[in-house]
C-alpha cells in the first residue's frame, strides 16, 4: 500500500482511507469488525469517522460508528495499529435537535463536549486527527451553492474554533487538526491564524472529489499542494454512482439510495450521462468502474488519502484493489475528454 505524508508532520498514510460511515445503519456491528479485519490485513491503517455517524444521520445512530470501533478496539486491542480520525459538527442551521440541544456550534464549549463523547465512545484516549465536519459559517458545501455573506451574529471566529482545537492537542487528547467541507478562503483563514497566533497548523481537508465532481482542481487543489494541506478525499464513488448500480433509475435493495430521504447530489441526467461515458471507458480498458475511479483520485499530488467505504466485504476488497490499478496516460486522457465536455456534473 503506497502511503503519503499528512500534511506537514512525520506522519505518513496509506493513500487509500477506511470510511466507516455505513457501521451501524446499513452494516451491523459484525459486518463492521469484519471490515475492520480486512482493512488491516491488506494494509489500511487509517480510518475516518464522524461523531454524527451512522449515516443518513438520525437521533437513533448518532454515535454509533464510534461506538462499534471502540467495541472493536477493547476486543482486538489493536488501537496501536491505527491512525484514527474523527469529526465534530459545528453550526447545524436548526438541524440536528439532538445533537447537543440543537445548538451545536465550532466553539470551545461544544468542541470540549464533542472530543470527550467521541473519545468514550472510541474508546482511547486520543485521536490521530481531529477535523471540523464542516465550517460553522454559511458556505458552500454538500452540493448546495450560497451566497456568502459577511459575519453574521452568533457566527464563532474562526480563531476561537483553532484556539479551542489547539488546546485539545495541547492536552495530548488529539494529535493533529483538520478541515472538512471547507473553501479556499476558510483553508487560508485557518493557516493565516494558525500563524498569527502560534496555534496548531490545519494539515488536511476532507472534501468530495471524484470524476463527477473536479471542483476541488479550482482553487483549492493550489492551496493544498502550496501550503501541504493534503486532500482526504470523501466520495471518490460518488456516493456509489460511478459503479454503475444506479444507471437507468435502478435503486438496489440496501444502497443508500434506497434509505436515504434527502435525496443524492449525484442523481441528475448530468451525471447519469458522464456516468454512462466513464463505464464504456472503464469496460473498454478491461478495469472495474470503482477501482477505475478510486485510482484517479489517486493520480493527483494533492490527495493525501482517497476514503473508501462498503457495505459488504466483496465491495471492500474491489475498492481496496484500486490500489494495485495503474492508470494509463491515454485512459487519463479520455477521463478529462468527458470532464471537458461534461464538466463536474455533481457538485
Amino acid at each position: 500500500m503506497d502511503h503519503r505524508t499528512l500534511g506537514r508532520t512525520d506522519l505518513r498514510v496509506p493513500s487509500i482511507c477506511l470510511g466507516t460511515m455505513t457501521w451501524g445503519r446499513q452494516n451491523t456491528e459484525a459486518e463492521g469488525f469484519a471490515q475492520m479485519d480486512l482493512a488491516l490485513d491488506h494494509g489500511l491503517t487509517f480510518w475516518d469517522t464522524a461523531e454524527m455517524y451512522s449515516a443518513p444521520p438520525s437521533p437513533e445512530t448518532y454515535g454509533r460508528t464510534e461506538e462499534i470501533i471502540g467495541n472493536w478496539f477493547a476486543r482486538t486491542g489493536r488501537r496501536k495499529d491505527v491512525v484514527l480520525a474523527s469529526k465534530v459538527v459545528g453550526n447545524t442551521d436548526g438541524g440536528f435537535p439532538y445533537l447537543r440541544g440543537g445548538k451545536a456550534r465550532a466553539d470551545r464549549a461544544n468542541i470540549n463536549a464533542a472530543i470527550e463523547a467521541s473519545l468514550k465512545r472510541l474508546r482511547t484516549d486520543y485521536l490521530d486527527l481531529y477535523q471540523l465536519h464542516w465550517p460553522d459559517r454559511k458556505a458552500d458545501r454538500f452540493g448546495r451553492i450560497v451566497e456568502h455573506p459577511a459575519a453574521e451574529p452568533g457566527e464563532v471566529p474562526i480563531e476561537e474554533t483553532l484556539a479551542a482545537l489547539s488546546d485539545l492537542v495541547r492536552q495530548g487528547k488529539v494529535r493533529h487538526i483538520g478541515l472538512s467541507n471547507e473553501t479556499p478562503w476558510g483553508v487560508m483563514r485557518f493557516i493565516m491564524a494558525a500563524e498569527r497566533l502560534g496555534l496548531e497548523r490545519v494539515v488536511s481537508i476532507q472534501n468530495p472529489y471524484s470524476l463527477l465532481n473536479r471542483s476541488f482542481e479550482s482553487g483549492l487543489s493550489e492551496v493544498a499542494l502550496r501550503e501541504d494541506v493534503g486532500l482526504l478525499a470523501y466520495s471518490p464513488l460518488a456516493g456509489g454512482t460511478l459503479t454503475g448500480k444506479y444507471v437507468n433509475g435502478a435503486i438496489p435493495p440496501g444502497s443508500r439510495r434506497s434509505i436515504d430521504n434527502r435525496g443524492s447530489r449525484y442523481d441528475n441526467p448530468r451525471g447519469e450521462a458522464a456516468t454512462l461515458a466513464y463505464l464504456d471507458i472503464a469496460r473498454r480498458h478491461g478495469l472495474d468502474p470503482a477501482q477505475m475511479a478510486i485510482a484517479f483520485t489517486l493520480t493527483k499530488r494533492f490527495v493525501t488519502s482517497s476514503i473508501i467505504g462498503a457495505t459488504s466485504i466483496d465491495q471492500l476488497r474491489i475498492a481496496i484493489g484500486a490500489g494495485d490499478i495503474t492508470l494509463s496516460a491515454e485512459l487519463l486522457a479520455e477521463l478529462d475528454q468527458v470532464q471537458a465536455a461534461n464538466p463536474n456534473p455533481c457538485l
